[in-house]
C-alpha cells in the first residue's frame, strides 16, 4: 500500500509549519570524502567522516589503532577536502554518496517543499551545498521527486496568492528560501563544530519564526486561520557531542520549537 504523502499541509489546507535542520555527513548521506591523519610511520591515512565522529576526541591527544595503523595525529591541513578548495569534489562526491539514516526525512522534506537548513561542520562555500541539493532534485536522486516538489510549491503559492513561476524559477526560489550553514566556512573548526552549530541553529530558529509569522498573516487574510500556528524544527546529527550540545542549549527554553534526533550507526532515534 502506497504511503500517503502529507504534502506539507494540514487537513484544513494550511501549511503544517514543519521545518527541518540536517547535518550532512553520515546523516543525510555518507560521502566518500576523507579526513587526512597520520600514523606512527608518518604515513597519511584517510579517515571516514563516520569514524572521525567516533575518534575526534582522541585525535592529537592520544594514539589509537585504526584499520591496521597506529594513528598519532592529524596530517597537515587534514580537512583540505572539506573546504572551498574541495568544492568541486563535493559536488562529485555527493552524487556518489550512499543514503544516510536521515535520508527518508530529507526526501519527505524536499518533496513536500518544506523549508530546511543544512548545518554541517564542512567549510565549503554555502552556494556549493545549495548546488549539491539542486543536483539531487534535478537528477531525482534516490526518491526525490521533482514533479512532487513542483506540485507542492505551486500549491503553496496558490495558498499565499503569490505570482506563479516556471519550473526552474520555482526550484531556485525554493532553494533560496532554505539555509546553508557550513560552519567552518571562513572561520570555525571542523574538529569541534558543536558551538558553531548551536549558533547556526539559533539563527535558523529566528528565521523560521519570522517565516511562520508572515505565513500566519497571509492565512488570516485568506480566512484560513489555525489556532495552533506554531512551527517545529527537527534537527538530526550523527555526532553525539553535537546532539548533546544542541539538546542542552534548547531544551530549557520556554518557547523551544527544536526536536533533536541522533542518527549514529545508521539508525534515527529521538534524543
Amino acid at each position: 500500500m502506497r504511503k500517503k504523502i502529507n504534502e506539507g499541509f494540514t487537513e484544513e489546507g494550511t501549511p503544517d509549519l514543519k521545518y527541518y535542520a540536517f547535518d550532512w555527513d553520515d546523516n543525510i548521506v555518507t560521502m566518500p570524502t576523507r579526513i587526512m591523519v597520520k600514523d606512527d610511520n608518518d604515513e597519511v591515512i584517510g579517515m571516514t567522516t563516520e569514524d572521525f565522529a567516533h575518534y575526534r576526541n582522541k585525535l592529537g591527544k592520544e594514539e589509537f589503532d585504526y584499520n591496521g595503523h597506529k594513528i598519532v595525529g592529524y596530517d597537515e591541513d587534514p580537512f583540505r577536502n572539506f573546504r572551498t578548495e574541495g568544492d568541486k569534489a563535493f559536488l562529485v562526491d555527493a552524487m556518489l554518496a550512499k543514503t544516510g539514516p536521515a535520508w527518508s526525512d530529507f526526501v519527505e522534506c524536499v518533496n513536500n517543499g518544506s523549508i530546511f537548513s543544512i548545518i554541517t561542520a564542512r567549510g565549503h562555500n554555502p552556494k556549493t551545498i545549495k548546488e549539491g541539493v539542486y543536483n539531487y532534485i534535478i537528477s531525482e536522486f534516490n526518491g526525490i521527486s521533482k514533479s512532487e516538489l513542483l506540485k507542492n510549491l505551486r500549491k503553496f503559492r496558490n495558498f499565499t496568492d503569490e505570482k506563479d513561476l516556471n519550473d526552474s524559477q520555482l526550484i531556485k526560489s525554493y532553494l533560496d528560501l532554505c539555509r546553508y550553514y557550513p560552519v567552518s566556512f571562513g572561520t570555525g573548526s571542523e574538529a569541534n563544530p558543536e558551538e558553531e552549530k548551536v549558533k547556526a541553529l539559533d539563527e535558523f530558529v529566528g528565521y523560521v519564526r519570522e517565516l511562520s509569522t508572515k505565513l500566519h498573516k497571509k492565512a488570516f487574510l485568506k480566512n484560513k486561520v489555525s489556532n495552533n500556528f506554531v512551527p517545529t524544527i527537527g534537527f538530526s546529527d550523527d555526532d553525539l557531542k553535537n546532539v548533546e550540545t544542541i539538546k542542552k542549549h534548547f531544551e530549557d527554553k520556554p518557547d523551544n520549537i527544536v526536536q533533536t534526533y541522533f542518527t549514529s550507526g545508521g539508525k534515527k532515534v529521538k534524543y
